[in-house]
């Protein structure tokens, strides 16, 4: 029988960061994930760029991992803009009434994994236990016991599930979660283009497709294109010399003309949100918790968010002398990040599905809010911080 205090399952960026915001608590924490190490050290480029809020870059730089992200990851997000149909009329969000410069930063996942792993990997109290499969859970007031594929048996004070929005862990933990499926998939990519995006994020909602471009360096914008499953096949098949011209005709040739420039990924449009964050010695993070939709781009801040709220929580427990995964402790967090993340989660959902609609009152809709939302001035005000998440 082997004992830990924390066991985290999901070696992901969210159960990373989870990890190394509790080194030198005191606790020994380990990091279960069923992919090899190498791929932690070393994860490869999956087409998903990161808009990283003001408050996502502060707790990134506390825990050490921003100094690890390579400069040429970072792009800087200087204006959004919401387009709809075939108006070229946009709903505008920057930051021409704030004292600070960008809305964000676009960060690829990537490279934020690999900065985690390489904190995460030294931290004190930290062990990551690579290639391990978790086939079983069950908890009660005393702790934690957890089966491992391979038979072995870990036991701990507190299971954290933080792998991915069809977690494994956060069924074999008996928690519902409600599920929409968009019946959409999601290509990413990288595109060369020849106008320049002067920093600026465009999401457009056309008929029978969405396509945002976030702004990278050399000129570049990370692709995310919302597709019919068929439509996404067929594109995932295009030729690589076909695809950058075929998006740009998509794209009505706003930045002229494209040119493929890695590789293409493509993933299902699910959204989850469990029914509760945390149960008895038990706690849910990142996806588990709550998978988003990309629409705000907004996932991943979540996930960061909620593991700094709950390592916060245990670390308040432990300096108190109070039990570190006490129904108190967990219930704090659990209330927190629902009212942090519930409010934008059912938002999001909303205006993908109004945005997808394409019926003559949908159209008159959606172009209706994209005008009304740039003359409330204060409403905009507020998504714009929102968005930004800055001190």
């Amino acid at each position: 029988m082997q004992r830990c205090d924390v066991a985290v399952i999901g070696g992901g960026p969210t159960g990373l960061a989870f990890a190394a915001a509790l080194a030198e608590s005191g606790l020994g924490i380990e990091v279960l994930e069923r992919q090899p190490e190498s791929a932690l050290a070393s994860p490869g480029f999956d087409g998903r760029e990161i808009a990283l809020t003001h408050s996502s870059q502060a707790l990134l730089r506390q825990l050490g991992a921003w100094p690890h992200i390579p400069a040429d990851s970072i792009s800087p997000l200087v204006e959004a803009r919401v387009l709809n149909g075939g108006s070229g009329y946009a709903l505008r969000f920057d930051t021409a009434e704030r004292s600070e410069p960008e809305l964000g930063k676009l960060v690829s996942n990537h490279a934020i994994r690999r900065a985690l792993y390489e904190i995460a990997s030294r931290a004190a109290g930290v062990t990551l236990r690579t290639g391990t499969a978790v086939s079983g859970i069950r908890t009660d007031v005393e702790g934690v016991t957890i089966t491992l594929a391979n038979g072995d048996v870990l036991q701990a004070g507190l299971v954290v599930a933080a792998d991915s929005r069809f977690s494994a862990a956060r069924e074999m933990l008996g928690i519902p979660a409600e599920r929409r499926d968009f019946g959409k998939r999601m290509m990413v990519c990288r595109l060369s283009h020849a106008a320049p995006h002067h920093g600026v994020a465009t999401e457009w909602f056309d008929y029978g497709q969405t396509i945002a471009m976030l702004p990278l360096n050399n000129n570049c914008s990370s692709a995310v294109l919302t597709l019919d499953p068929e439509d996404a096949a067929r594109l995932e098949r295009m030729p690589e010399a076909e695809f950058g011209p075929e998006v740009a005709r998509r794209y009505r040739q706003r930045l002229g003309a494209m040119e493929l420039v890695s590789t293409r990924h493509t993933y299902p449009l699910v959204t989850t949100y469990a029914g509760r964050f945390a149960t008895t010695r038990a706690a849910l993070l990142g996806d588990a918790a709550v998978g988003m939709h990309p629409v705000t781009a907004h996932g991943f801040n979540f996930g960061l968010r909620g593991a700094a709220a709950l390592a916060r929580e245990i670390r308040a427990a432990l300096a108190a002398g109070r039990n570190f995964a006490g129904p108190d402790v967990l219930r704090r967090y659990a209330t927190a990040h629902r009212l942090a993340t519930r409010p934008l989660y059912l938002a999001t959902n909303a205006t993908a599905v109004i945005y997808g609609e394409a019926s003559r009152p949908a159209r008159l809709l959606r172009d209706a809010a994209l005008r009304l939302g740039n003359h409330l001035a204060p409403v905009r005000r507020r998504i714009v911080a929102g968005l930004m998440e800055a001190p």
